[in-house]
């Protein structure tokens, strides 16, 4: 016998690891979009001119939902390949992604700062292509999960541009001192 785990057992090893990181991820960009209050009747957001190519508001929930699903699975494929070369570099680019990921809303919708967050998300964009890259060559499955999520966060670097090329104004914007009620 020279493998040292079954397929069995490395389908447990996976499972164990989605049951943390998927709910995990999701959990993480559900606060920050709480606490960024990243919702189209957010005032401030409310008020900005919206680009042509700006989807849908609703898009943006299930686009995300999905999409954080299948970045904990691609990162539940790292976790699971125990003992494979790159895969503590390949959780470490996994881990500075998903900080910038969830930096950008509060940057952008809490703290309206367009431009700073421009430049978070193009260090995002990086960072996304990195673990791509990292992942990939630990199992191609879980590079391969973050496709989509890279063609997004490019396409929201696109609108973030256009965000700030339409309301140059509001960069920077105070967010005042009212206070914000949020029910669970």
């Amino acid at each position: 016998m020279n493998q040292i785990a079954s397929p069995g057992q490395l389908r447990a090893s996976f499972l164990r690891w989605a049951l943390v990181l998927v709910p995990g991820v999701l959990l993480l960009g559900f606060v920050s979009s709480i606490l960024a209050n990243s919702t189209p009747s957010n005032p401030w957001f409310a008020a900005l001119a919206k680009p042509s190519l700006y989807p849908p508001p609703q898009i943006f929930g299930i686009v995300w939902t999905v999409l954080y699903v299948m970045i904990g699975l691609a990162a539940a494929f790292i976790g699971a390949a125990r003992g494979a070369p790159g895969r503590g570099i390949a959780f470490a680019a996994f881990a500075l992604q998903l900080a910038l990921n969830l930096a950008w809303a509060p940057l952008f919708f809490g703290m309206h700062r367009m431009s700073q967050a421009l430049y978070l998300i193009v260090a995002l964009d990086l960072a996304v292509l990195a673990t791509l890259v990292l992942f990939w060559r630990v199992r191609p499955r879980a590079g391969l999960l973050l496709v989509p999520s890279l063609a997004w966060v490019l396409f929201a670097t696109v609108l973030n541009w256009q965000f700030l090329a339409a309301n140059p104004d509001a960069d920077g914007m105070p967010t005042g001192n009212a206070v914000t009620r949020i029910e669970l």
